[in-house]
């Protein structure tokens, strides 16, 4: 059976594989080592170069996976919307580019967990957020400044790694790594059916009753026609150093780390706030002995402009090693050396989607507040506290799909919170239970009654003030 996508010109061949199956079972040594039967004689459709064109033809994608709610992208927004979404008893499958889950908070070393608190070092980020921290809290050199408000968390990337896989194979959704998602699936209503993907199965599709893009560059949106504005923002690229036994971010970054207060603990270390010049720079502690992350604020550029990630990356790595070697200098890090530098780059922005409610700056400052809310901001930099809408999440005019994590729905300003790890858990597990319920419902997702989702998120620890 062929199903033509009316956008394109894809055609999709109907195949399926229940990866939850496989997950599930236990590893059995059944291939054997060496050379292996011929596959299918053809595996691509290569490009055609005509006229000084490449071409790419018509081609069947097989179906990989088909499921109820498609999460692409298991950063901190797309592992929170699965995991919410699956308690919910739908069927979820959640496809991350690279080999784990975490995106930025750990792939990334964005291993501080701020904006946490409200003006009263009141911890506004509850929800499936707090349980992983609370999971962290269990393992050793997990987590560190735990419950000591103002002053925000710090992790262990690897083991916030292990903490979303375990928590990932719980819940006994479909998951998918290695894949980057390429293309939105439309039908002929120009509404959005799955995504495209591309891994080293090639390109493949996945069929899903709605798509919750958590790319954080809102690729898939993009792909599908919606409105968005682009953003320029600053990149870095964050790295561990170990062997040290003194930080040196202090609390002259303390304030736009935590937001206005009148609390300030004197020499409290900021845990990596950003740094321009890395000029010998030992940066802040995390949850291992001896090993400090540093974080990079790095140039503005454009995060969707291949050639100008590569340029940044390649310049980004050789400045941390004249860092380190600059580090090496100061008393307390004689015998220092890279632990790791991240494997993928801290864009902040690129993206912001035109949808349905755009949360302005003066919403922010004012504290608007909203009867849709689905969570709290807390409070970083000039900002203090604010609600977050339902209606950040949705499109304006494209159906069956939301927005979650930094690419949702605001201005610039309001976005530069929004972006967060925090702000992504909150974002992520309002998404995952819209669209759950946009399934149980039988319902667009702008459709979805907000009652029921404010009382789901309640139910899951969520707080909405």
């Amino acid at each position: 059976m062929m199903q033509s996508i009316a956008s394109g010109g894809l055609v999709l061949a109907a195949s399926m594989t229940q990866l939850s199956a496989l997950m599930a079972a236990e590893p059995k040594p059944t291939a054997k080592r060496g050379p292996q039967p011929p596959g299918p004689e053809k595996t691509g459709y290569p490009a055609v170069l005509s006229d000084g064109k490449v071409v790419q033809p018509q081609r069947v994608l097989s179906v990989l996976h088909k499921t109820q709610v498609l999460v692409v992208g298991g950063g901190p927004a797309g592992t929170a919307a699965a995991l919410a979404a699956r308690r919910l008893d739908v069927d979820v499958t959640l496809v991350e580019r690279y080999g784990y889950f975490g995106g930025l908070a750990t792939g990334g070393l964005v291993l501080a967990i701020f904006p946490l608190y409200d003006r009263n070092n009141h911890q506004v980020i509850q929800g499936i957020g707090e349980e992983m921290m609370r999971r962290l809290d269990a393992l050793k050199f997990g987590i560190i400044e735990r419950n000591k408000a103002p002053v925000y968390p710090t992790v262990d990337p690897e083991a916030f790694k292990y903490v979303l896989v375990e928590m990932v194979l719980e819940s006994k959704m479909d998951a998918f790594l290695d894949c980057w998602g390429v293309d939105a699936i439309m039908d002929a209503k120009g509404t959005v059916r799955g995504a495209v993907f591309e891994s080293k199965s090639g390109r493949q599709a996945i069929l899903a009753d709605v798509v919750i893009d958590a790319t954080g560059d809102g690729d898939i949106y993009a792909a599908a026609g919606a409105a968005f504005e682009k953003i320029k923002d600053t990149i870095g690229l964050v790295s561990r150093i170990g062997n040290v036994t003194i930080q040196d971010m202090l609390d002259e970054h303390m304030q736009s780390a935590i937001g206005p207060r009148n609390d300030m603990e004197k020499g409290m270390p900021a845990r990596g706030m950003p740094v321009t010049a890395l000029e010998g720079h030992v940066g802040s502690p995390t949850p291992a002995p001896g090993i400090n992350w540093i974080n990079m604020k790095g140039p503005v550029g454009d995060a969707l402009d291949v050639a100008e990630l590569s340029r940044l990356e390649l310049l980004h790595r050789r400045a941390l090693w004249k860092n380190l070697e600059n580090a090496r200098k100061k008393k307390g890090a004689e015998e220092a050396f890279i632990v790791e530098t991240a494997p993928q780059m801290g864009v902040r922005l690129s993206r912001l989607l035109k949808g349905a409610k755009i949360l302005t700056t003066e919403e922010m400052k004012a504290g608007a507040r909203f009867k849709d809310v689905i969570g709290y901001a807390g409070t970083y930099a000039t900002a203090l506290e604010f609600q977050i809408p339902y209606g950040c999440l949705i499109p304006d005019k494209l159906d069956n799909l939301l927005a979650a994590g930094r690419c949702v729905s605001a201005e610039f300003e309001v976005a530069d919170t929004l972006r967060l790890i925090p702000i992504c858990w909150v974002t992520g597990q309002a998404a995952g239970i819209a669209a759950a319920l946009s399934v149980r419902d039988n319902c667009s997702p702008r459709m979805v009654n907000v009652t029921r989702l404010q009382e789901e998120l309640r139910r899951q620890g969520a707080f909405l003030g």
